[in-house]
């Protein structure tokens, strides 16, 4: 794909969407890493329902220590894998008190030395918490980035890397959340809506799905 056709893609997503965000909900920069750690393998409806009920009750790193594994549960127990994931925030927050005055480092290094947090989680962090232009890849901006040939890798890191770099410089804040909601809405793993999808005269994928029949 060239210069020119990412342009213009990401000119077309901007102008339906001028102010992405995460669809995780969350005021602090510690709600939303909190958010975010809860989120793997769990959708962000659920997420929201769990944090709902736990962050009027518990939204900082003292909070959550104080209310130890046993507490945290309670609140979280409907997202997938909830005990593992209540050992991690609890942890987390422990390092966070400890060695940060409970406030959620701004570098990559610190965010990755966190129990649970790994590449993906940070750069979700440091760009919607922090305005960074880093591009977190999950599943859906990995197939999308493979699937359009917008930016063609064997794996998240490599996929990260290429967008990066091909990426124009004036959308690479937002890019993360523009891919992550096509992939999630129209985009889509088993059936892309190819027919309502605002980019496809610029998408490579040589299979477009043709429109349901009515």
């Amino acid at each position: 794909m060239n210069a020119g056709k990412r342009h213009e893609i990401f000119a077309r997503l901007r102008a339906l969407n001028p102010e992405p965000t995460t669809e995780l909900e969350y005021g602090t920069p510690f709600e939303l890493l909190a958010a975010v750690l809860l989120s793997a393998q769990a959708t962000d409806r659920g997420v929201n329902e769990a944090t709902r009920r736990l962050f009027p009750v518990a939204s900082t790193p003292a909070a959550i220590l104080a209310l130890g594994v046993e507490g945290l549960e309670q609140y979280i127990r409907t997202i997938g894998l909830y005990r593992s994931k209540a050992r991690h925030l609890v942890e987390t927050c422990r390092l966070l008190v400890e060695h940060h005055d409970g406030e959620v480092p701004r570098t990559r290094e610190a965010l990755e030395a966190l129990p649970g947090v790994g590449r993906k989680t940070a750069n979700v962090v440091l760009n919607t918490a922090f305005g960074e232009p880093t591009i977190a890849v999950d599943t859906h901006i990995f197939r999308v980035s493979n699937r359009t040939r917008i930016a063609q890798g064997r794996n998240p890191l490599e996929v990260e890397q290429r967008l990066l770099r091909n990426v124009p410089a004036e959308f690479r804040r937002d890019a993360h959340h523009w891919l992550i909601l096509h992939g999630r809405y129209i985009c889509k793993a088993r059936r892309p809506e190819c027919w309502r999808c605002p980019i496809a005269d610029l998408c490579e994928h040589p299979d477009k799905t043709p429109p349901p029949r009515s």
